[in-house]
């Protein structure tokens, strides 16, 4: 279908979206580069984190889930989005380009995209409320949907086991003093726009205790009770482990957890296991699934309203040329 030029796409408003995504440490690591009726999107590596994640896995996760946010901004604009993959490829930074035109999107993405600003990460306890069946039901077909799998970790030992990952997980990186310092690197204050904020006072001394002592034993404590606590426990895996695998996992992510909050749960991570080289098998054989495990997450009904994280503003993630 050829566009109408006398009616161009708000672009910048699907940018404005697609940067609502959740990240590792909120290190929103997007660039976007606006190209007539298309949108590419790249991998902003300076804000990588070598330690955390060497492979930039988790980078690449976060950037399928602002492109995700992409495609739900523009069908509720009445756009169709095709996306071209090109993740995994010798374009280095570039991701992915999305093409635009004035068509009829699917009706379903177009209802998800009031839950872009209300999703939130939730770091919290979670309230005493079952999830509904039906409601996970939803959240495994929308991960399918991308090619992706949720499992879920219904029996008993597996939410042990995976609680326990959890603990072993947290045990080794607070123990690696380049990785307590990177975690320190990005605590910033909230006017920053990015990191894990603190109040502003609050900031150099968590900096300091941070780099200089491994809380790991008491961590992982609140970790596994966390994990143990939490009405859902689900592992979401890709059939392999690129670039373009971590792509199409950041997408299924970020769909499940829009569709969540139009179903009232939110989530977070519990990282851990995948983050440490020689856990992620052992999640993935807990879980039974078929191919490697990406993202540990807990999922229920958040206890309170939160707040929304901080962003960076537009004329920094949005480059040109």
């Amino acid at each position: 279908m050829t566009p109408n030029r006398s009616a161009a796409p708000d672009l910048q408003a699907l940018v404005r979206a697609a940067s609502l995504a959740p990240s590792s440490h909120n290190t929103q690591p997007w660039l976007f580069r606006l190209r007539g009726w298309s949108i590419e999107l790249l991998a902003d590596r300076i804000r990588a984190l070598p330690v955390n994640d060497p492979q930039d896995r988790e980078l690449t996760i976060s950037c399928g889930c602002a492109l995700l946010n992409v495609r739900i901004a523009a069908a509720a604009a009445g756009l169709q989005s095709e996306v071209e993959v090109l993740a995994g490829a010798s374009h280095d930074d570039l991701l992915a380009r999305v093409h635009l035109a004035r068509a009829s999107a699917p009706l379903a993405d177009a209802e998800l995209a009031s839950a872009i600003a209300e999703r939130r990460t939730c770091r919290e306890r979670f309230a005493a409320t079952a999830v509904d069946p039906r409601t996970l039901q939803l959240l495994v077909q929308a991960a399918a949907s991308e090619g992706a799998t949720l499992t879920l970790l219904e029996r008993s030992e597996q939410r042990l086991g995976a609680a326990a990952l959890v603990a072993e997980g947290d045990a080794v990186l607070w123990a690696n003093p380049s990785w307590r310092r990177e975690l320190a690197a990005w605590m910033h204050p909230r006017r920053r726009g990015d990191g894990l904020t603190l109040p502003a006072l609050a900031v150099p001394l968590a900096q300091a205790v941070v780099r200089t002592f491994d809380m790991g034993g008491g961590v992982a404590a609140s970790d596994r009770q966390l994990a143990d606590e939490s009405p859902v426990l689900a592992v979401l895996s890709t059939e392999g482990d690129g670039a373009r695998d971590w792509l199409a996992a950041g997408q299924a992510l970020q769909r499940l957890l829009l569709l969540g909050v139009r179903q009232g749960v939110q989530a977070s991570h519990l990282n851990q296991p995948v983050q440490v080289a020689a856990l992620r098998p052992r999640l993935q054989e807990l879980a039974g699934c078929a191919g490697p495990a990406q993202l540990l997450l807990r999922i229920g009904v958040p206890a309170r309203a939160l707040p929304a994280a901080p962003r960076r503003p537009l004329w920094e993630i949005q480059i040109e040329g």
